[in-house]
């Protein structure tokens, strides 16, 4: 059904433009048309990137877990404006390579896709690539940060912010290669205007939702205080389940670099795409075919990120251990 409907959402969109440009000659009417185009367009953008924008609140809602709790707007607020700025980049970019050399959008979105896998497989080979002893040490040095109210937690925090903004902006940049893909037979005004209106919808969803999940604890703790026993009763639930969430959340977080990672592999290699496309159109025709279908092109699309990272990684790792035995030596 999701389907069906996006295909006649884009069929009414071809449609659609085909009419503006039988009207260009009637200022006003184009002006309308032109604007409806661009709403209806905005929302197939928005619908097809629906799925990054999951993975993108999941990895977001992560990157403040550990963070003292007057801190988590402001570092919410920090990735945000990162967030826009990497847009802003993004987009008059998107543009001109669309423009001008369409053929690097594929290989730029690839090395994108392998960044996430990397940081995605690093995260799960954390244990294995750093000492317990370094790891305890840095637990315990941001307990003690958390807990004294002297320290700067601004300059802290740099870090986990530009992690994070580096994040945003491969997912950024598959967003806006997405809607791109979506209005590429508009006009350049058409493209502009669509390719903004995703740009600050996307952003400020995400991270309006993150700060809403990060604060959960603070409404619990709010509800709980109410005279209510209703109040209080939800208050104790809402505080009771926001570890569990944010737990899920960190986890979910890094299966999405995997996910949106190694989709945007198996989407630039064509014997890969055919591969798992043929793989999920067969599950397509189990009992419940759709879930099927979904489940089994998702999966291979997770293997192809987790493989992906695991051979970045390998690779990182030995380049900075020859690097080290080189510094040693001289």
């Amino acid at each position: 059904m999701a389907a069906g409907s996006l295909l006649a959402l884009l069929d009414d969109i071809a449609t659609i433009l085909d009419d503006v440009a039988l009207m260009t000659k009637v200022a006003a009417k184009k002006s309308a048309a032109m604007a409806d185009d661009v709403s209806v367009m905005t929302k197939v953008a928005a619908q097809k990137t629906a799925g990054v924008l999951g993975d993108d609140l999941a990895l977001n809602a992560q990157q403040v877990t550990g963070v003292r709790a007057e801190r988590e707007i402001p570092v919410v607020w920090a990735v945000a404006k990162g967030s826009m700025v990497n847009k802003a980049i993004l987009v008059p970019a998107a543009l001109l390579i669309s423009a001008f050399a369409p053929w690097a959008v594929t290989p730029l979105l690839m090395i994108g896709g392998a960044f996430l896998c990397f940081e995605g497989f690093e995260k799960i080979a954390h244990k294995f690539l750093h000492s317990e002893s370094k790891d305890e040490a840095e637990h315990e040095s941001r307990a003690q940060a958390n807990a004294n109210p002297a320290v700067d937690l601004v300059a802290m925090e740099k870090d986990k912010i530009k992690g994070a903004v580096r994040t945003d902006f491969i997912l950024s940049a598959e967003i806006i290669a997405i809607t791109l893909g979506t209005v590429a037979t508009a006009s350049f005004a058409q493209q502009v205007a669509v390719l903004v209106g995703i740009a600050v919808i996307m952003t400020i969803g995400v991270y309006g939702l993150v700060a809403g999940i990060v604060k959960l604890d603070d409404l619990g703790l709010w509800l709980n205080n109410k005279r209510s026993a209703v109040a209080k009763a939800l208050g104790t639930g809402i505080v009771n389940a926001a570890p569990w969430l944010m737990k899920f959340l960190s986890i979910a977080g890094t299966a999405a670099m995997f996910l949106v990672g190694g989709g945007i592999l198996v989407h630039g290699i064509p014997a890969l795409h055919h591969a798992v496309e043929g793989a999920g159109a067969a599950a397509g025709t189990w009992p419940a075919g759709a879930l099927w279908g979904g489940l089994i092109s998702n999966l291979l699309n997770a293997v192809v990120g987790i493989v992906a990272g695991g051979l970045v990684v390998a690779v990182v790792t030995a380049v900075q251990k020859m690097r080290g035995k080189g510094a040693a030596a001289h």
